[in-house]
């Protein structure tokens, strides 16, 4: 205490003195247990808030997800975790966009999430971004492919992983279209009730009329409706040259199993087709021209592995949802490192340099700084012609990656022109 203080002490009132000295001592005590609570928080565990469908339409590719999310986890873990931290993975069912909201919150203020991952259904996706805006937590859109959470509805603390709708449009389009498919021919479409469906309607129809087909029909179907027979009756009567599918999840599979007890033969395609709807489909329901981000089948060293692993690990081959969710928390993983921080912002300006990641694909892949969509290669695919499958799920045939390897990853993409996207 300096001779001025002691001063100041000398002339105070006895309960005025000890008063002063509590209040020092609690104030001591407040700053000791805020550097302790700071301590504790740079040498806790780094929490994720994970939510993904486990049950509805999505469910059957949720149970996908939380296998990929998992495994990635457990590995960063097993090699000593990130900035010498543990990752503690909380995983829970986004059920709906008011139930992923909700429980997106509560992650943030009850679990002290540092991040949040994971949805694949675009209209959850887009509660949860929201909630991650309000709260400034940076949140990685996985699985969910609307165009609009990357347009209108983007936001600076959101990054989009998966393919978006026009990516999938023009995928699957350009192999339709060389195949003949589309220039000349009447196309009647059937499209999911939500806003995931409604802009892979949008974009089917650009692509369309820019390649000189023509829409005579569209179903606008509720993403619970599970019996397809009355608007195959309509299909039959309308005698398209093509039906194409705006549809999701396991719609896509219910839909193909009734076409093909309908003894319908009008050749169907779609926009939207994950691995393992397509399996669920099977075989002798299955046709067509279709787009997906990953598959098991790809010829690179880092799939291969994650093929191998996984499939020991869960005893079933990995479908895309397995991988995208696994190659996500390990791209968030190399931000944390090379930032040494789970600082929001730090990860943000990391991810916006346009950094690249190994996906496990021929290209690495970057997020582009301007409306946060990863850009990778896609791949279309069909079926293989009968009796060359060697089990129940090798009877897919995939074609080679899009873009082609000389030509720009953002060829498919939405242009910055085309985009009203403002962070």
């Amino acid at each position: 205490m300096n001779a001025k203080q002691k001063q100041i002490n000398a002339g105070m009132p006895d309960n005025q003195r000890r008063q002063l000295l509590k209040t020092g001592a609690v104030v001591a005590g407040s700053a000791a247990l805020g550097y302790a609570s700071l301590a504790r928080a740079q040498s806790g565990p780094i929490r994720i808030g994970h939510l993904t469908p486990m049950t509805g339409f999505l469910g059957a590719l949720g149970e996908y997800a939380v296998q990929g999310i998992k495994m990635a986890a457990e590995e960063i873990n097993a090699s000593g975790g990130l900035l010498g931290r543990q990752i503690d993975l909380i995983t829970e069912d986004s059920v709906n966009p008011q139930t992923a909201a909700t429980k997106a919150q509560r992650m943030i203020e009850r679990d002290k999430v540092d991040f949040l991952l994971g949805e694949i259904s675009s209209a959850s996706a887009l509660t949860i971004a929201q909630v991650a805006a309000r709260n400034k937590v940076l949140f990685m859109s996985i699985g969910a492919r609307s165009d609009t959470l990357r347009g209108k509805d983007c936001n600076r603390f959101t990054f989009h992983v998966d393919i978006p709708v026009t990516v999938m449009v023009n995928a699957a389009g350009e192999a339709l279209a060389r195949e003949g498919f589309v220039r000349g021919k009447r196309i009647y479409a059937l499209t999911s009730d939500y806003v995931f469906g409604h802009d892979l309607s949008r974009a089917a129809k650009s692509f369309f009329a820019r390649n000189g087909g023509t829409v005579v029909g569209e179903e606008v179907v509720p993403t619970d409706l599970t019996d397809f027979s009355a608007h195959l009756v309509k299909i039959r009567q309308a005698r398209p040259d093509l039906i194409a599918t705006n549809l999701a999840g396991n719609q896509v599979t219910n839909f193909v199993k009734q076409y093909s007890e309908f003894g319908l033969k009008f050749p169907v395609a779609g926009f939207n087709l994950n691995t393992a709807d397509a399996w669920a489909a099977g075989e002798d329901n299955l046709g067509g021209i279709w787009p997906t981000v990953w598959h098991h089948e790809l010829k690179t060293p880092g799939s291969q592995a994650f093929v191998q692993k996984f499939t020991k690990k869960y005893n079933r081959i990995p479908e895309n949802h397995a991988w995208i969710e696994y190659v996500s928390l390990m791209m968030l993983a190399q931000a944390i490192r090379e930032t040494k921080s789970v600082d929001t912002e730090r990860v943000i300006r990391y991810f916006e340099s346009e950094a690249q990641f190994d996906v496990l694909k021929a290209r690495k892949a970057y997020f582009r700084s301007w409306d946060h969509q990863l850009m990778q290669e896609a791949y279309p695919f069909t079926v293989k012609p009968k009796g060359q499958s060697k089990h129940k799920q090798d009877f897919l045939l995939f074609g080679e990656a899009v873009p082609g390897p000389s030509e720009s990853l953002e060829k498919l993409a939405p242009t910055k022109a085309d985009n009203v996207c403002k962070m």
